[in-house]
């Protein structure tokens, strides 16, 4: 199924994965059902007690009820004034820690949760500036601060080594915590990590780069709702790829939402790509702008080098790279091209490489397929 030090077991077949090219793409499916909800003056529905579960939404109701169903419970802990919320799985098998991808939460892993819960002790959580954790006034968004308040967490909850995947910027920290804590890791997924992408100067020739700019506009102007500023900052976008006005659209359905489901994030049924509509509920008052802001200053790489980092990790390391293609020869849509991939899989000294025709949320766009690949991984190396 995958193949060491740089060895592809499928055909290299990039295409765009960037979130608002998903958009484009027909991801997003606007129309008038929450909009008409609220013109037919329901009442809010309160969450029940102990969890957010979302009521009345076909797309991803069912999977609140499979997580909750498969025994997760929502837990915090305090860690260094950090208040993190995760998620904790029954007690099934060796640890495994989920990092979720930027501007998401922990449930974009639902469609993976009920599957893992059978294999292993689950700790999908929240990082720092994400979902329901809490930081500090002034928290400094930077990968060494993150890691290191993720360590003390995976001391204090998990207890023991623990297998490590992580999606995105949540690659970088689990390539982090396998570099930096060798003793709470046992084995590392990176999925789709933007290994040398995320670091400056490559960062300003990426799609991501792009979101970033929204997040640094924000923090300037002190923005207090990040999703619908965002929204009006992409307007441009969604005039050009959607219809015009179609952003204004997506706003007022946002609206509706938070008012039939006060206190509940936004999982908008009208989108209907999967990842677009939980990048939403991601940003809807649960993420801090300010750490896409330290992307784009390039703080949060300071004291982090991708390629010492991955020098130093002895832990067996898989490195999933999901589709990605160069747009007008200059700009990468995608966390990593192949001269990424290839330059990470020579620094790793236990590395394993596995080519994945996903779009960059694999464990989203290809959850069996993700699932699968965690299953044969991780127990060929206890």
């Amino acid at each position: 199924m995958f193949g060491r030090h740089g060895e592809e077991s499928r055909a290299d077949r990039p295409r765009m994965v960037s979130r608002r090219r998903a958009l484009s793409a027909g991801g997003i499916l606007l129309g008038a059902g929450v909009l008409s909800a609220r013109a037919a003056g329901r009442a809010p529905a309160s969450p029940p007690a102990g969890d957010i579960v979302p009521k009345g939404i076909a797309v991803d109701a069912p999977w609140h009820a499979k997580v909750r169903e498969a025994g997760y419970v929502a837990k915090t802990a305090e860690i260094d004034g950090v208040r993190f919320g995760y998620r904790e799985g029954p007690a099934s098998g060796p640890a495994l820690v989920l990092l979720h991808a930027q501007q998401m939460d922990w449930f974009s892993y639902s469609r993976v949760l009920p599957a893992l819960a059978a294999d292993y002790h689950v700790f999908d959580i929240d990082y720092q500036g994400h979902g329901g954790t809490r930081t500090p006034a002034g928290y400094p968004m930077a990968a060494n601060r993150i890691g290191a308040d993720l360590a003390a967490l995976l001391d204090s909850v998990v207890g023991r080594p623990a297998y490590v995947t992580g999606n995105s910027s949540g690659g970088l920290l689990a390539a982090w915590l396998a570099a930096e804590r060798p003793d709470l890791v046992t084995a590392v997924l990176l999925e789709d990590p933007p290994l040398f992408a995320s670091e400056y100067p490559r960062i300003e020739q990426t799609i991501a780069y792009r979101d970033f700019a929204s997040s640094h506009k924000a923090i300037g102007q002190h923005v207090d709702d990040f999703l619908l500023f965002w929204i009006d900052d992409s307007r441009e976008f969604f005039d050009n790829n959607v219809f015009p006005g179609s952003n204004v659209v997506l706003a007022d359905a946002v609206r509706a939402q938070r008012l039939l489901r006060p206190g509940v994030p936004v999982e908008l049924d009208i989108v209907g790509n999967d990842m677009i509509r939980l990048f939403l509920r991601g940003m809807d008052h649960q993420y801090d702008p300010a750490f896409g802001d330290a992307f784009y200053r390039g703080t949060w790489n300071e004291g982090f080098d991708h390629a010492a980092a991955l020098a130093r990790i002895t832990a067996p390391t898989m490195l999933l790279h999901a589709n990605y293609s160069w747009v007008d020869g200059d700009i990468l849509y995608g966390a990593m091209d192949q001269q990424d991939a290839d330059r990470a899989m020579s620094l790793l000294p236990n590395g394993f490489y596995q080519r994945i025709d996903a779009e960059h949320v694999t464990h989203l766009d290809a959850p069996a397929q993700f699932t699968a690949i965690a299953r044969s991984f991780f127990p060929a190396h206890p």
